[in-house]
Order: structure tokens, then sequence, then C-alpha cells
């Protein structure tokens, strides 16, 4: 199966994916940063679709239909979001029906949103952790294909949390995407 991921940062969980083994044909970013230079170090191809506007005036499905215009091009089958953090309009869940894959660094359905670890602190819960969904319009709302359980340590910060989370995340996104792509797992 052929897999196109989706960059914002600086691209541990899409090392993560290229360690695993998966087929990735297409490494996409919203703005320049690291994710595509890890890409372009391991001969994947590189897209950017910068977004330009962060305001009022910002087309969400024009831009989305760029991003979905690049995916095709490389006749991607299945989409991995890997710190991606521009939200997706309606044209990427019509091109890719169930195809386009989250992690997130909570125990959905808590704590939705790019801030999550923040807010899972904030709360005072004693255990975050990772999930790993299928994308729908609605922000971290589509079924959940795996998550696990990180604990959450008193003289925690955000950054120490979160380091933690991308441990797991490290491990069970390849694992689910891997499953995916082997017929293994159903969507």
């Amino acid at each position: 199966m052929r897999v196109g991921v989706l960059v914002s940062g600086s691209g541990s969980i899409l090392s993560a994916l290229i360690q695993s083994g998966i087929d990735i044909c297409v490494v996409v970013s919203d703005r320049p940063c690291l994710g595509l230079d890890v890409a372009r170090s391991n001969a994947i191809a590189t897209e950017l679709v910068e977004r330009k506007s962060y305001g009022g005036d910002f087309d969400r499905n024009d831009y989305t239909s760029r991003v979905v215009e690049k995916l095709l091009n490389y006749k991607v089958e299945l989409v991995a979001m890997a710190g991606f953090m521009t939200i997706l309009g309606e044209p990427i869940f019509d091109a890719f029906p169930n195809k386009v894959l989250n992690t997130h660094p909570a125990l959905l359905p808590s704590f939705k949103g790019a801030h999550a670890v923040e807010a899972s602190l904030a709360a005072g819960v004693k255990l975050s952790g990772c999930t790993v969904h299928i994308a729908t319009p609605q922000v971290d709302a589509g079924p959940i294909l795996a998550q696990e359980a990180v604990p959450v340590f008193e003289n925690d910060t955000p950054a120490s949390l979160h380091e933690r989370i991308k441990e797991v995340e490290r491990r069970l996104y390849p694992k689910c995407i891997l499953e995916i792509s082997q017929g293994g797992h159903v969507l």
C-alpha cells in the first residue's frame, strides 16, 4: 500500500515510519520544516504545499485540494498525518474515505485539539497516552484504531510528558500502519 505522509515539524514520527519499513512514496508539508529534510535524506519525494495564511482569509478547502492533488499525483492509497498542524477540509476525506490516519497525544475522546498535553496536565489526570485514529472532518473524533496509556508524573512538564507520549507514538503508529497496509487491520 502506497503511503503519503503529512508533516509540519521535526520529522520524528516520520523517521519511525521510515525505520519500520513502510512504503512511503511522498512526504507533503504545509511549511518548510525538518521533516522534509528527513524525507529527502531517505530518498523519499517531497512536496511543499505552503500555507500562506493563518487568518480569516484562509481557504481551507482550496488548500486541502492542493494537498490532495499532490497525494494523487503519487498514487497514494493511505494518508498518515505525522504532526501535521493544518486542519484539512472535506476534499481529503472525499478523495481518501476512511484512509486518512492521525496520531494524537492523548487518550481520545478526552483532550482533543492542538494542546492536548497541556490540557491533560491542567486537568490533573494520572494517565495520558497516545491514540491512533481515522481522521474525519471533525477534529480528533474519528474511529479509534489503537491506544496506549502513559503515566503522568507529579513533576511532569508539557515537554517531559509529550516526549514520553512520542516514544509510544513512534512505536504504535507504525505498527497500525503496517497492519493496515498488509491487510490485517480493516478500515
